[in-house]
């Protein structure tokens, strides 16, 4: 894991996050803890079309069960839950 503590950008400010950031993404420990993850412009853009493509794969792939018939209907969320536990 690619980290640098939150006290190094303090002291050096963004330089601390461009020197690692050459080395990929970057996880910035405050209180001995990852709190945050620092991205290049580009890895967050390929990030949130990668999330868009699995939302629209799964968005297709229910609407190809509806259009099959794979679906059930339920009453109520309690209804839905119990045939999820069931399951």
């Amino acid at each position: 894991m690619n980290t640098v503590p939150a006290q190094e950008i303090k002291r050096r400010g963004m330089a601390a996050v461009d020197d690692a950031l050459a080395q990929g993404p970057v996880h910035v420990v405050k209180n001995n803890r990852p709190q945050y993850v620092v991205l290049t412009e580009e890895s967050y853009r390929e990030l949130l079309e990668a999330l868009q493509e699995c939302a629209l794969a799964r968005i297709k792939a229910s609407l190809e069960d509806a259009a099959a018939g794979r679906v059930t209907r339920h009453d109520s969320v309690e209804a839905l839950m119990r045939h999820i536990d069931a399951e």
